[in-house]
């Protein structure tokens, strides 16, 4: 489901701070048959830059529509909404399909398996339309993949803008891996008995 920005934002939930923007591992983000190396970080920006057309776009090649994109998030997120901003002429994307938590995926991976909700979309050259997620199914999301398999009949693939709404945990991957690791004492952090002068020798 589409909600398309014909009210007040200020009333719906639509403003900045829903954002997962700052959220996302941009260091991290890929595509697969991207037209430039490494364009597909440009359409990650502040939902208030959206329309912000200035700079670099995600294409991919010409005469092969379809894209695929891997975004990791440096904390675990929960998505009420998905945001795209494609090109004109009939080169924006007609279907998103989503993988949540699924590193490594390729396009033959992508085809052929079922993926956590699809959209059919519409082409969104002025950022008014989110599309909904099915939310219980998009808590704890550490990555998100998005499966772009055709355009509007363009060529090429063409996107500006990607943007996530939702809600971040407080706590860092980073974070909680140390965590984890601490749990797991290191005997070679912790003198014995035995080496400072008493008779046990077991780890305290």
């Amino acid at each position: 489901m589409a909600c398309l920005h014909d009210h007040s934002c200020d009333d719906h939930d639509c403003s900045s701070s829903w954002s997962l923007y700052k959220h996302i591992d941009l260091s991290k983000v890929s595509a697969l048959n991207e037209a430039v190396s490494g364009s597909v970080k440009s359409v990650f920006r502040a939902w208030e830059q959206r329309l912000d057309s200035s700079g670099e776009h995600l294409a991919s090649n010409e005469g092969d529509p379809e894209l695929l994109v891997y975004i990791p998030f440096t904390s675990d997120v929960k998505i009420k909404s998905i945001s795209v901003v494609g090109g004109a002429d009939g080169t924006s994307p007609s279907k998103m399909r989503v993988f949540i938590n699924r590193d490594g995926i390729d396009f033959s991976d992508a085809q052929s398996m079922q993926p956590v909700q699809e959209w059919d979309l519409v082409e969104n050259l002025h950022g008014v339309l989110e599309y909904q997620t099915r939310y219980s199914k998009f808590q704890s999301v550490a990555s998100i993949t998005l499966h772009f398999p055709e355009s509007f009949g363009g060529n090429t693939t063409q996107i500006h803008y990607i943007g996530f709404k939702g809600e971040a945990t407080q706590l860092k991957r980073d974070v909680v891996a140390t965590i984890v690791y601490e749990l797991t004492p290191n005997p070679s952090d912790h003198k014995t008995r035995s080496e400072s002068g008493g008779g046990l020798s077991h780890v305290e």
